[in-house]
């Protein structure tokens, strides 16, 4: 296997067997492997109109950022004072101008003590204050964030989903809104408490003494530049770590998804080998940015450091000539101290911007996606439909010039089962997605009881239509829960008749606990035939106009089949039923069966009529008794 030139860097002797194998085995580049467009957001240069988009979201909570930001003034004031109080203190025993008395000399630094530690406990009682306003404020934003994140995304089309995975989707929602936690909790007013501590601490600086103040300053050119330069070095250091870490995960997510197919073909191994490589280069990749961004620090010290000597130096001078007094002395070089944190943590905050401003890009780019499928002006609410569907020269392409329906001409009459038979891709599913509206057609146009389903309002329309696909879907809860999803003010006497009408009461009653069972995700424990006798009672539940069978019956055994059988045609009496099936046995009895191919609708009638023409369905249904003999 392959691996990157910066992954071998640091270390080149593998510590353990699977290191060994890594090392030796040609499989896979690992840095190849896994392509995040995410990553080059992280190079985008700063966006301010992004950053009051997002600090719109700080808004409704002004009340709280004054609070904080008055906290902040305060707490600010009383750390400038306490270098200037105790320069007053020390310049009282100056013997260059003591000309007090013993008593007078007590009663002032009694004041003197007395004013220090009121501010010390300002300075105490204001930072604490401030955290916890600014947390609350903080945590409120991120709160608001997800939510309207959260609920655009229940809002969008399809095709929007058909783009991205589960995953991705997933990190925007949890990961880039968690990544802006700092810059709300603590970034933005600390930032503003900093700068006011950089202006505060420069004018008395300059106010006590013009010459000291300056040579104070003369370091602070080396500061910006060695932070500056050395922070973007670190900050593209850790980019990579970010990179590497989200290989790790993608990997993790993946191996852990697909482990039964990975135990099914013996490839062990192969992911262990595979992981061995993305967590060894993640360890070089993290050693090597840890002792640059360690060596950050002690430089800034040292800086620093270098100029409070001076100023002690300088000032040493100058109290020897008798222009300063030696609290001065002591007062500059303790604003000096004060003064390389403010700027080390505005660099921070740079810092935090940048990773605000991408994460807040991803998440800017979902929020400004908008639906495909939208309402139309002037909507109308759907009434209680009969059921009668009209498909009007429709056609239908998921991307331009590559037709998946053609010009579809149907008429169905209320009560009537449609059965819809064809060949993988032959556009079965998106027949019955465009009649809910999941998309919308390219031509033509879809009619219920005489009304485009573009002109009535969502909700309406799709209220009165059920969807039970082959792939059921149950939520962590109770099966009572689960059911109960179909309609949700059903009392637990209907969600029962409904479960008993399908056939479904007597395997639930045989769990051990009932209807209050626990289902986990996806309804592990449960079999594939009673998931979807669940989602039939589901169905049944929700008691909808026009429902839609997509491969409904795929997972059911035969004896389950049969048992579904009689409730299936209690189900579909006197509802508009699309039925898609690869299993024929399940449509021998509908109304009308639809033979589709590449779009297009090739054969339409009865099973009893279509088995007399010579055409698709007969192949199927002769090749599929034949693989069933």
């Amino acid at each position: 296997m392959k691996v990157s030139s910066s992954a071998t860097h640091t270390e080149n002797v593998p510590k353990d067997k699977h290191e060994a194998q890594a090392a030796s085995s040609p499989a896979r580049d690992v840095t190849q492997r896994f392509v995040y467009p995410d990553d080059r957001n992280m190079e985008r240069p700063f966006d301010s109109r992004q950053l009051v988009r997002l600090l719109g979201f700080m808004r409704p909570y002004r009340r709280l950022g004054v609070t904080a930001l008055l906290l902040t003034m305060l707490g600010t004031a009383a750390n400038l004072a306490t270098p200037y109080l105790l320069k007053l203190s020390l310049d009282m025993f100056d013997p260059t101008i003591r000309i007090m008395g013993h008593q007078q000399l007590r009663s002032q630094l009694i004041v003197y003590t007395g004013l220090l530690a009121a501010c010390y406990l300002i300075l105490f009682l204001s930072s604490r204050k401030r955290i916890v306003v600014t947390n609350l404020l903080g945590q409120y934003v991120l709160r608001d964030v997800r939510q309207t994140l959260y609920a655009h995304v229940q809002h969008l089309s399809f095709d929007f989903f058909d783009k991205r995975s589960a995953g991705s989707i997933m990190v925007r929602i949890i990961n880039d809104v968690n990544s802006l936690q700092e810059l709300f909790t603590n970034g933005v007013i600390q930032s503003l408490m900093d700068v006011f501590l950089l202006f505060g601490i420069a004018g008395i600086m300059f106010s006590m003494n013009v010459k000291l103040a300056l040579a104070a300053m003369l370091v602070v050119p080396i500061m910006v530049v060695l932070s500056t330069k050395m922070r973007i070095t670190v900050r593209r250091a850790w980019r990579e770590v970010r990179k590497r870490s989200a290989r790790i995960n993608s990997h993790l997510n993946e191996a852990i998804q697909g482990m039964r197919v990975t135990q099914a073909f013996v490839q062990e191994e192969e992911n262990q080998i595979f992981a061995d490589h993305l967590n060894n280069d993640y360890r070089q990749t993290m050693i090597r940015t840890s002792k640059m961004a360690d060596l950050l620090n002690p430089l800034i010290t040292i800086t620093g450091g270098l100029g409070v000597c001076l100023v002690y130096w300088y000032g040493a001078s100058l109290y020897r000539q008798g222009e300063i007094l030696l609290g001065t002395v002591y007062a500059f070089a303790a604003y000096q101290g004060r003064f390389w944190e403010p700027i080390t943590r505005l660099g921070n905050l740079y810092n935090q911007l940048l990773q605000a401003m991408a994460s807040s890009e991803r998440i800017f780019e979902i929020l400004d996606t908008q639906p495909t499928v939208t309402e139309r002006v002037n909507v109308v609410i759907l009434p209680q439909v009969q059921g009668k569907v009209v498909y009007d020269h429709v056609s239908f392409a998921y991307t331009a010039g590559k037709p998946t329906l053609q010009d579809v001409c149907l008429e169905v009459e209320p009560g009537q089962t449609i059965a819809l038979v064809g060949q993988t891709g032959s556009g079965k599913t998106t027949f019955v997605n465009l009649l809910c509206r999941f998309y919308d057609v390219t031509g033509g146009r879809i009619l219920i009881d005489g009304h485009d389903v573009r002109d009535v309002a969502l909700p309406s329309l799709r209220s009165q239509i059920g969807v039970v696909l082959q792939d059921t879907y149950l939520f962590s809860g109770t099966i009572m829960e689960n059911l109960r999803f179909g309609r949700l003010d059903a009392t637990d006497e209907e969600v029962m008749a409904a479960a008993k009408a399908i056939g479904a009461h007597e395997f639930i009653q045989e769990l051990p606990q009932g209807y209050q069972t626990q289902v986990s995700e996806r309804g592990s424990g449960i079999s594939l035939g009673q998931r979807q006798l669940l989602s039939f009672a589901r169905a049944v539940l929700a008691d909808p106009r026009i429902l839609i069978l997509d491969e409904a019956t795929a997972s059911i055994d035969t004896e389950t089949e049969k048992q579904v059988q009689a409730a299936l045609a209690k189900l579909l009496e006197g509802r508009t039923s699309f039925v898609v099936a690869h299993r024929l046995s399940t449509i021998r009895n509908a109304d009308c069966i639809l033979v589709m191919d590449h779009g297009r609708i090739v054969q339409k009638g009865t099973h009893d009529e279509l088995m007399r023409q010579l055409g698709i369905y007969r192949d199927l249904v002769t090749a599929q008794y034949r693989f069933i003999a």
